[in-house]
């Protein structure tokens, strides 16, 4: 049996490598994409020009999106501030765990659909929401509802949002270098190019392809890892496991699709919000582009806490 703290431990480790490995590959990727267009533009390989502009534009993105993100997504998901006689449990539960925590009191919202999830959003503990469905709130009981908002308050704890709004600015950085660089068709210009200049283009034109999808893979390894995370920290708020392992079974049960999910807002979910799984031989590469470990793999996870 593992503890709490061993759990959180391991969990913070495997993150930060994962999040290294991530900065160092989007570094490498923007700088042989950049020399690649310094070539195509006929300058010599060095420079990083487009790298700062890049780095501006999706900062600029990211923090518009860091800074109104919680109500872009609530008026997607079309959800109603919680009511505290009319969502009682919700409320006071939150209310409770959030001292019990030592966290502020963050905003509830409601979502009227019969589907079971729920997500957390906000910059940080002082700007924090959690959103719960309707199906949650009345299929869970108070003991499953209390992991399931402890396992949101744990991501506001851990300053997850923070974090993906970070990785984003990473993976549009990208993105925008690789789709700039395709659009231009750079590689016609090889022919006045030699050697050292013929590779730089060659390796310009691989990363521009591949980089994007490679990106969005590791930025979904950050956030499953991050459930994991999110998951102990629950245990560390609730101080027993049950309660989130019945949670996690009635959700993982439950084959109803939130409807006003999106891609843009699956990883914020404590489960997949589409309800689809990969099968047979494609399953390992498929669960590459999963916004969500296993719940198996969770619910083992937490039982090794029991």
């Amino acid at each position: 049996m593992k503890n709490i703290y061993e759990v959180a431990s391991s969990n913070k480790r495997k993150s930060f490598f994962v999040v290294l490995a991530f900065v160092v590959f989007v570094a490498v990727s923007l700088y042989f994409m950049a020399n690649a267009y310094a070539l195509y533009l006929g300058y010599q390989p060095g420079g990083l020009g487009i790298v700062g502009f890049a780095l501006i534009i999706s900062s600029l993105m990211g923090l518009s999106g860091y800074y109104f993100s919680d109500r872009i997504i609530l008026g997607i998901s079309g959800a109603r501030p919680a009511d505290r006689v009319r969502d009682f449990n919700f409320y006071t539960v939150a209310e409770n765990l959030s001292i019990g925590a030592g966290l502020p009191m963050p905003k509830l919202y409601v979502i009227e659909d019969s589907a079971m999830n729920a997500f957390a959003t906000g910059r940080d503990p002082k700007h924090a929401v959690i959103c719960a469905t309707t199906g949650l709130l009345k299929k869970l009981n108070r003991t499953e509802l209390e992991g399931v908002v402890a396992h949101e308050l744990a991501h506001i704890k851990n300053y997850d949002i923070r974090l993906m709004s970070i990785v984003s600015v990473l993976v549009g950085s990208v993105a925008l270098i690789a789709d700039f660089l395709l659009r231009e068709s750079f590689i016609r210009r090889d022919s006045n190019s030699k050697g050292s200049g013929a590779l730089f283009l060659l390796i310009g034109l691989i990363f521009a392809i591949l980089s994007p999808l490679v990106a969005q893979i590791i930025q979904l390894a950050i956030s499953r890892r991050r459930e994991f995370m999110a998951d102990a920290g629950s245990v560390e708020i609730t101080r027993q496991p049950a309660g989130l392992i019945s949670a996690l079974q009635k959700i993982s049960s439950d084959h109803e699709p939130l409807e006003v999910a999106n891609k843009a807002t699956a990883h914020l979910y404590i489960a997949n919000p589409f309800k689809d799984k990969a099968r047979g031989g494609v399953a390992w590469f498929s669960s590459l582009f999963n916004t969500h470990p296993p719940v198996e793999q969770r619910i083992a996870a937490l039982k090794q806490m029991m």
